[in-house]
């Protein structure tokens, strides 16, 4: 959920924590392993009124795209009760197309990447959200 956060651009602490509803312990940990892990790291920014830090995915947190993107096509065809509600649809940038797997287009063969993927909620927003890659 983390990762998929960081996908979707939204690296801020409280924001994050407010999105996944987690408890602050829960969520430290969790950015504390990813980070361990080389999944993400800490860029500083500006509020304004101090710096501070945000979140952002890494090379290799980015190369975990394939996963997410297998698990939104499991759950699309194994969880009851997934319809059009609560669907979230994996499309290829490139072609503007849906697709059924994981890595490549299933329409037009092209290699899924951040910078080529989109994921949509036909019920929780009018367009597709183009993903963030590693900073």
């Amino acid at each position: 959920m983390v990762l998929r956060e960081l996908f979707f651009g939204n690296g801020r602490y409280e924001a994050m924590k407010e999105r996944l509803g987690a408890a602050d312990n829960v969520l430290s940990k969790r950015l504390a392993s990813l980070q361990d892990e080389g999944l993400i790291a800490r860029r500083p920014y500006d509020d304004g009124n101090r710096r501070r830090q945000e979140y952002v995915l890494t090379l290799k947190g980015e190369d975990t795209l394939p996963v997410l993107n297998a698990v939104i096509l499991w759950a699309d065809k194994h969880i009851a009760g997934t319809g059009p509600e609560t669907q979230l649809v994996v499309i290829n940038t490139e072609c503007g197309n849906p697709t059924r797997t994981a890595d490549t287009c299933t329409v037009c063969g092209g290699r899924l990447t951040a910078a080529t993927t989109s994921w949509h909620s036909p019920s929780r927003t009018a367009a597709p959200v183009l993903l963030a890659g590693a900073a």
